[in-house]
């Protein structure tokens, strides 16, 4: 079955020129040119990813991929035409997985698309990924992609969801950024490498009982980050 995508951006040769290329590459397609009409379209149907551009008419992106976010973790990619690079990590505070800069190159958006539904064509867990993991209070249930702290859900993005399986299932291994970005985004990346930072950033407030004093997700200095190897 062809993964549907839904496309959001108030510029319609933007909105033609992506269906036309990602339909052309398999993909089915919906598109919305302000972010009432995106959420509509987001609650009435069901999409494997969403391009979101943030600079919207009646609601922004960053509004909407905030509502989306209080509801689902499909994967979202925001398209900025800002140049300030806080304007683009925002989009990530919000919630999404990955960011593409305007103007875009299309090879480089199709790129993406694959690299991060890549995981839903892949190969069956085996019996060994599937079990779920324990530290502490902290619980993640990888065939279910569920997270819970102290018997409590915790709500996590997909980018987030792989970095935490990624430390977990390699307790105490020091991961670089370059290695995040290759192993959890799965592509050569090309944007600023802050985009793992902030990924671990919001990860740490959500699953450590304090920022401050972290305990499970640490950091090694000018390297990177790691995960306890401690019970």
């Amino acid at each position: 079955m062809a993964k549907k995508i839904l496309l959001v951006d108030d510029e319609p040769l933007i909105l033609k020129g992506l269906k036309y290329t990602l339909e052309q590459e398999g993909y089915e397609t919906d598109s919305a040119e302000d972010g009432e009409e995106a959420l509509n379209k987001f609650f009435s149907d069901a999409f494997d990813m969403i391009l979101l551009d943030v600079m919207l008419p009646k609601l922004d992106g960053i509004q909407v991929c905030q509502r989306i976010r209080e509801h689902s973790n499909v994967p979202i990619i925001m398209l900025t035409a800002k140049g300030e690079d806080m304007d683009k990590i925002l989009g990530l505070e919000y919630g999404a997985d990955d960011y593409i800069p305007k103007p875009f190159n299309i090879l480089e958006v199709k790129a993406r698309i694959k690299a991060i539904l890549r995981r839903a064509s892949s190969a069956p867990m085996t019996v060994e990924e599937k079990k779920i993991i324990r530290v502490r209070d902290l619980e993640i249930n990888p065939a279910k992609r569920t997270v819970t702290l102290a018997g409590r859900e915790v709500k996590l993005t997909a980018k987030e969801f792989d970095l935490l399986q990624l430390f977990v299932t390699n307790r105490g291994k020091v991961f670089t950024r370059k290695q995040m970005l290759e192993t959890v985004w799965k592509y050569d990346y090309t944007g600023d490498d802050r985009t793992v930072d902030v990924h671990i950033r919001r990860l740490r407030e959500k699953i450590e009982h304090d920022t401050t004093m972290p305990e499970f997700i640490f950091t090694k200095w000018g390297v990177g980050y790691y995960f306890t190897d401690k019970d």
